[in-house]
């Protein structure tokens, strides 16, 4: 199943998360020059790391990399059964995927990156930075998909106090692109019940294009050739009972939805 929101829409899906770090990219460009001189070094011209098990650029797959997967123009995301696929615009751009399967979602989004150097350590830095300036907790641990940053993310709750978003920041780097994912929900909460999660993030394709574009911008996604609306409104699957993120996350919220019959 297929969902669509708009990028700045509400919590649920690590939607507060996303604002938090839309927040530090943006005081990163608009500040760089003024970062203290005598701060901690920042993790850059860093070659990408090796990757044994993914992601995948799509010229390291053998056989017909869309196998198993669903298409969506930039990323190639692995199907997995129960699955609810979401994509997240802006403006009239399709910039991120969201994977949702049952208490948990990672959130996909592909960006370019330099031919030579990661981004991922200066960009885990820049995400702590908003985090924390928003009054956040953020601890840097290996996982099992590497160094990712284990974040409270505050929002707002319906009463007018503040809570608390649990999320998970994971990132890989690629040859000239980085590919981010947001583990929310139980996923996040406790992160050895993320293993399905973790899995479609490393057998995830990226389809970056030979064409020029400067680094970090996001790799624009499409919809699949079969992929079908769904009115606002029409509840297409039930929702399982008692199916809810932790971490002061309320159930999953429908908007217009576009489905596919797998």
């Amino acid at each position: 199943m297929f969902g669509r929101r708009k990028k700045n829409d509400s919590v649920n899906d690590g939607g507060a998360a996303e604002q938090v770090v839309d927040g530090a990219h943006a005081d990163e460009r608009d500040g760089a020059e003024d970062l203290d001189a005598s701060a901690t070094p920042r993790r850059v011209n860093l070659p990408p790391a090796p990757r044994p098990d993914g992601p995948w650029d799509v010229s390291e797959v053998l056989g017909n990399p869309e196998d198993g997967r669903v298409d969506l123009g930039g990323i190639l995301v692995p199907g997995v059964e129960g699955m609810e696929l979401r994509v997240e615009v802006a403006g009239d751009a399709i910039v991120a995927a969201t994977v949702v399967l049952g208490d948990s979602a990672v959130q996909l989004q592909a960006f370019a990156a330099p031919k030579k150097e990661g981004i991922w350590g200066e960009v885990r830095e820049e995400i702590a930075s908003g985090i924390t300036q928003q009054g956040g907790i953020i601890d840097e641990a290996e996982g099992p998909l590497g160094w990712e940053l284990r974040a409270q993310v505050p929002v707002p709750l319906p009463d007018g106090q503040t809570g608390a978003q649990l999320v998970r920041f994971v990132g890989v780097d690629g040859p000239r692109w980085f590919l981010r994912g947001v583990i929310s929900g139980q996923g996040a909460v406790r992160p050895d019940s993320a293993g399905v999660l973790e899995q479609i993030f490393r057998d995830t394709v990226v389809v970056r294009g030979d064409g020029p574009m400067a680094p970090r911008d996001p790799i624009v996604l499409k919809l699949p050739n079969d992929a079908q609306m769904v009115p606002d409104g029409v509840q297409t699957t039930e929702e399982p009972e008692g199916s809810r993120f932790g971490g002061g996350m309320g159930q999953l919220e429908r908007g217009p939805e576009i489905t596919e019959v797998r």
